[in-house]
């Protein structure tokens, strides 16, 4: 190429050719490197060979002593060293482990539950044989168990009633009302008994259901000297006549209060 060349002479050509110069004659053959990491970095520009100055991991080139994570994680951690990739993953205890976490760097399994001869998986819920009261549930290879709740009642504790078979109690039907029980005056009336509160217009009646149902009752019957008779709500017209005060009786005869010289009778139209 019009360079002279010592013999001997050891030079590189373009295209990472080391030629030599030997008896006049040149003899080329391509670059030899020895790359004395695991993962070198690509040789630079007009270099042929890779360098172990820094680290090319994963197609990512990282700084000699530079620490970083893999791209599939698993909480492994690796350093760049010389050109040579350490990784470290974490040290996991064996057998299993309490609960599964995403944020757990080892990957376990929760440990089931051996229980009366029967093995459940982590979170098996479950009831004891011949005891549907308790529920169980298995939690990272130990048992716990407690009774079923029951709900709140709404009636009082008297009519509490608990079946056969059944864990929690339930409210009893109330006994069929035998009367009407009055509170204001304690008297109890029996289902279908009338009777008037103090007001001889308004009677009231006991219910089947122990209800009490009243009602006024209306005077029709009308006439020009009606007379009242205690206790009784209408006025009898075909008792009597009223005068001055005093009853008397259908043709009765009486002086009239006056004029003595005058009697009166009385006649029920």
């Amino acid at each position: 190429r019009g360079i002279p060349r010592e013999p001997g002479a050891h030079w590189t050509e373009p295209g990472c050719q080391s030629c030599t110069c030997q008896g006049g004659q040149v003899f080329c053959d391509t670059v030899s490197c020895s790359v004395p990491c695991s993962h070198p970095l690509p040789a630079p520009a007009g270099g042929c060979c890779p360098t172990c100055t820094g680290c090319l991991h994963e197609g990512v080139a990282r700084d000699d002593g530079d620490v970083f994570s893999p791209s599939d994680g698993n909480c492994t951690i690796c350093v760049c060293l010389a050109g040579n990739v350490s990784c470290l993953s974490p040290e996991c205890p064996p057998g299993s482990c309490p609960s599964p976490s995403p944020a757990d760097c080892c990957s376990c399994n929760p440990e089931k539950c051996n229980f009366q001869g029967r093995t459940y998986v982590h979170g098996a819920r479950f009831s004891l044989d011949g005891d549907d009261c308790t529920t169980c549930v298995c939690q990272g290879g130990e048992v716990e168990c407690s009774f079923t709740p029951c709900p709140t009642l709404n009636c009082p504790q008297h009519q509490w009633h608990l079946g056969p078979g059944q864990c929690c109690s339930t409210c009893r039907d109330p006994p069929a009302p035998a009367g009407c029980f009055l509170d204001d005056n304690g008297v109890e009336f029996p289902v279908g008994q009338i009777w008037s509160p103090g007001d001889p217009c308004e009677l009231c009646i006991c219910q089947a259901d122990g209800s009490v149902s009243c009602q006024r009752t209306d005077c029709l019957e009308t006439c020009p000297y009606p007379i009242r008779i205690p206790g009784q709500c209408c006025p009898d017209c075909s008792a009597g006549c009223t005068y001055m005060g005093r009853i008397f009786s259908n043709n009765e005869t009486f002086p009239s209060a006056l004029d003595p010289c005058l009697s009166c009778i009385c006649l029920v139209r």
